[in-house]
């Protein structure tokens, strides 16, 4: 039983690595992964495509998901989010060919949940949003990934309605022209950004939804820890559009469809105002 524990807890690791190669993987290695939004290679076909992505197909805690606003639990033992995001001299600025994504060095900063300790290893976008509230689909989606010591993961997402330009995104506006330019010339696909100060990120955490599902691309793989910020911020129909730019033609409409929720339950977070 000793040595079917070892090989298990072999398997769980080297999955992981898998994983987090997957994540922070230059461009040149990420177009290889043959998958899209649209066609025989769009989202209802990922689980078909490659034996490693069969989760997409046959997994019950999918994300992404609807947050329905009338079938919350308010959890009032869930903690605020805690946000230790420093600067980081090794960002970089990618196109994965599916998303356009910041993948960072070993000290871009923590998320502590529940006070287990998450490190920041990359976030990227997807436009329109992957998730919705009370069905409503927004402009964008930015997503932070997280991984703790124990390989498991932790992904805290911004959403954003047409609006005001993001002021992250403002300051990233002249690197993404670049990328885009490099990218249909067929240059590198990355490009370094500098020091970039993480701390930026950071969002205040008056209230956030919770729940157990997946990576929302192959190979989908389940148990991530999900945590949607409850304000939507402002990106301009600009920004958008210069997050589509660089992108395979298939996943310039990067939204993976909203999963069934297959009797999983959606915590809330927020802050209670004082009653006098």
């Amino acid at each position: 039983m000793a040595a079917v524990g070892g090989i298990l807890v072999w398997v769980v690791n080297i999955c992981a690595i898998l994983l987090l190669n997957l994540f922070s993987t230059a461009s040149g290695d990420a177009l290889r992964i043959n998958f899209g939004y649209t066609g025989p290679i769009g989202p209802n076909n990922w689980g078909r495509l490659n034996p490693t992505f069969s989760a997409c197909s046959t997994g019950k805690s999918q994300s992404p998901i609807n947050i329905d606003s009338a079938n919350l639990v308010i959890n009032k033992n869930l903690k605020p989010l805690i946000m230790q995001y420093n600067h980081s001299e090794v960002a970089t600025l990618v196109d994965n060919g599916y998303n356009v994504g910041i993948k960072y060095g070993e000290n871009a900063g923590t998320l502590v949940v529940d006070g287990k300790t998450y490190n920041l290893k990359q976030m990227h976008w997807h436009s329109p949003s992957e998730h919705r509230l009370d069905g409503i689909q927004y402009a964008a989606e930015l997503h932070l990934v997280h991984f703790a010591e124990d390989n498991s993961i932790a992904v805290l997402a911004t959403l954003f309605h047409i609006g005001h330009p993001d002021p992250l995104m403002t300051k990233l506006q002249n690197k993404l022209n670049e990328l885009a330019r490099d990218v249909a010339s067929q240059k590198e696909t990355q490009i370094q950004l500098g020091s970039i100060d993480t701390h930026e990120i950071r969002k205040h955490t008056h209230k956030y939804y919770s729940y157990t599902g997946s990576l929302t691309t192959p190979p989908c793989s389940e148990n991530v820890s999900w945590h949607i910020l409850g304000k939507v911020r402002s990106i301009s129909r600009e920004q958008v559009e210069a997050l589509r730019a660089p992108l395979d033609s298939r996943c310039k409409r990067n939204a993976r469809p909203v999963q069934p929720l297959n009797g999983r339950q959606i915590q809330m977070y927020e802050v209670q105002a004082n009653v006098n």
